[in-house]
């Protein structure tokens, strides 16, 4: 039972993946981002108003704190997802979104003075060969001659701000409630994004967009973060971490059902060698530094 928790996550954030596609021609991008976490705010709000007011002294010391780490996990990531699901594949999502393991492991090793292993060297430079063979469609030369697709490009600014953030909730390890910090960010998610939406084009909410409104901010961005901090409860961090790892395939899997996209023999060897990188440097956990003295 307590394995539900994470692959329950997990399969709600693989679906959102989808929805971030099926959203193209039926919502504006600004539209979705503002309009899911406006919902999730003001769904939590009656909820979290005394929670929030009793920890206020511990809040108001870290509110700069709390609006990052809410501009990059709310509003850069899951924005800069929805227009890069314009331009690329669900299928490319999946895959280089399963990179964040890693770059939150590097940046562990450069910011938190987490040790080099074996495992994280040998894992970044395979990661990095599944991923420019996702990239470049199986084609190096094509790559080199054209560039990285700009859906692409953009789907690695949103993991790499969503491994700062991964970073930074580590680093800064605020003393707050997970839901009370998730509530703020939420609100900080409204307030950066509500420009942007302001700025925008529009189409408003039709019976073809409300759906994927209502799974983007019930499914993806309540009831997922809920479950997944219940598995870092009852698992602990590291064990709810590889499920993760399970997320390329199964955004394969759920595009290939509802979206009918083909599945190329250059997304199974990316995919194989990114998830494989991901799992190497979770397991190789020879320090490296301590080898060399030794040597």
């Amino acid at each position: 039972m307590q394995y539900a928790y994470p692959l329950l996550a997990i399969f709600i954030w693989a679906g959102n993946t989808v929805i971030n596609k099926l959203a193209v021609g039926a919502i504006f991008p600004a539209e979705i981002g503002f309009y899911r976490w406006l919902l999730a705010a003001l769904l939590f709000t009656p909820f979290m108003l005394k929670p929030v007011i009793v920890h206020w002294p511990l809040i108001r010391p870290n509110l700069g704190r709390i609006f990052i780490l809410g501009v990059l996990g709310m509003a850069v990531y899951q924005s800069l997802a929805y227009f890069a699901a314009t331009l690329t594949s669900a299928t490319n999502m999946g895959i280089i979104l399963s990179l964040m393991p890693l770059m939150s492991l590097a940046m562990a090793i450069v910011s938190l003075g987490q040790r080099l292993t074996a495992g994280a060297l040998a894992g970044a430079v395979l990661s990095f060969a599944g991923v420019l063979v996702v990239v470049s469609s199986g084609s190096l030369g094509a790559l080199l001659e054209h560039g990285v697709n700009l859906g692409d490009a953009m789907m690695l600014i949103a993991t790499l701000a969503y491994a700062i953030y991964s970073t930074l909730l580590k680093k800064w390890q605020l003393r707050l409630p997970p839901l009370v910090l998730l509530y703020l960010q939420v609100l900080v998610a409204v307030v950066v994004l509500f420009p942007l939406f302001l700025a925008s084009p529009k189409i408003g909410p039709t019976l073809q967009n409300i759906p994927l409104v209502l799974y983007a901010c019930l499914l993806a961005s309540m009831l997922a973060p809920l479950a997944w901090m219940q598995a870092v409860v009852r698992l602990g961090p590291s064990r709810t971490t590889l499920f993760f790892n399970l997320l390329p395939l199964i955004t394969a899997l759920i595009a290939a059902l509802v979206l009918h996209e083909q599945l190329a023999l250059y997304h199974l060897v990316g995919g194989v060698l990114t998830l494989g990188g991901v799992i190497l440097s979770e397991r190789w956990t020879t320090v490296l530094s301590r080898k060399i003295s030794a040597a």
